[in-house]
């Protein structure tokens, strides 16, 4: 067996919960979506950080120099119960010196098809698709 996760979720009021985990930083999560992200949101903003942090960490490995990096998530949720995310879609944006498409799109297959963990711990049947947006610097 691999590494354990583990975090603690705490109740303030409403639909409003404060967790922790190993950092210890605390992550305000809403289900009113008011004063933080909400579970569903929640979930985009951990895909969008793993698959963040492989392209950030492959890309350095082939000495990109990124000036700015972001990835926006837009995830279509069904009508009915449970509401889950039936497809989602991801945009990196890069601002970099001498990036070529190639190299992003190799570096974005590779998280989405191998290293991120939260990637393979959706339902693989949600289509995810992505686009990469170049800057140059």
């Amino acid at each position: 067996m691999g590494e354990t996760k583990q975090v603690t979720l705490e109740w303030r009021e409403r639909l409003e919960f404060v967790g922790t985990g190993a950092g210890g930083v605390p992550v305000t999560i809403d289900g009113d979506n008011a004063s933080g992200a909400g579970p569903m949101e929640s979930l985009l903003l951990a895909l969008a950080a793993c698959t963040g942090a492989d392209v950030v960490s492959i890309l350095e490995k082939k000495r990109v120099k990124l000036v700015s990096f972001a990835v926006d998530v837009a995830g279509d949720r069904r009508e009915e119960y449970p509401r889950r995310y039936v497809a989602i879609r991801l945009t990196f944006r890069f601002k970099a010196q001498s990036l070529a498409e190639e190299a992003a799109r190799q570096a974005i297959d590779l998280s989405l098809e191998k290293y991120c963990s939260v990637r393979h711990s959706l339902d693989p049947a949600i289509p995810i698709g992505y686009e990469a947006v170049i800057e140059a610097a």
